[in-house]
């Protein structure tokens, strides 16, 4: 499946679409009398994630001083999501965020967001369970509310009227066929956190640095709720 990026929503952008890759680690080379490699594993996700956190609090640092810094910054979450369990709470993190403006929207967009906002009402990100049924119907609606595709000299663009939308879309996508796949990981990341500004483009400036706070503070409770979970 591949995903098309758009702007916010307030105006209508373009952009090439890409194709999400799996991406792997390196075989650890196993060793006579090597120790407990699950437990290794264990304890790398754990620093993994003091790592990611820290690098994201470095990302808002870098903005606060430069003014903007590019999106692949955010490479760095590919990692945390090779946890199970942690990207289907994102996804649901990142969609219940996306919902909760009250920006103008015609009427189709404002019916797309009701029925977001309704199965969505009791799912907790911290332990997502969402009917699977009812997301699939609303992912194809979204997905066909913003169907609109234009042929450039590099390749077919989609067309994007409503950036929420489309992070609400990529999020059911996630929970449904990709919750073990970082690099869709990271593309919900990225698109969640880019902010378009005319002095840099695209990249993470402004807004994105509450943004990435908030993921920040997101990732420590998680990993807090995951640590005491039995």
């Amino acid at each position: 499946m591949s995903w098309r990026s758009g702007r916010a929503n307030e105006r209508i952008r373009t952009c090439t679409s890409t194709q999400a890759r799996a991406f792997g680690g390196q075989q650890a080379q196993i060793e006579e009398a090597a120790p407990n490699h699950e437990i290794m594993n264990a304890d790398k996700r754990a620093i993994a994630g003091t790592d990611v956190r820290e690098k994201l609090l470095e990302i808002v640092a870098d903005i606060a001083e430069r003014g903007n810094v590019n999106l692949t910054r955010l490479t760095v979450s590919k990692k945390w999501f090779d946890h199970p369990g942690r990207l289907a709470s994102f996804a649901i993190w990142v969609a219940s965020h996306a919902i909760s403006g009250r920006g103008k929207t015609g009427v189709e967009a404002t019916e797309l967001f009701r029925q977001a906002r309704a199965l969505l009402a009791r799912v907790d990100p911290y332990a997502p369970k969402v009917n699977r049924k009812s997301a699939k119907v609303l992912q194809d609606r979204l997905q066909t509310f913003q169907n609109e595709n234009k042929n450039q000299q590099w390749g077919p663009v989609r067309i994007i009227h409503n950036w929420d939308l489309l992070l609400v879309e990529q999020a059911l996508a996630i929970c449904l066929w990709y919750s073990d796949s970082p690099a869709h990981g990271y593309k919900l990341v990225a698109d969640y956190c880019q902010h378009y500004e005319s002095r840099f483009g695209n990249g993470l400036n402004g807004p994105s640095r509450k943004k990435i706070e908030e993921m920040a503070r997101f990732i420590y409770k998680l990993e807090a709720t995951q640590e005491i979970r039995p």
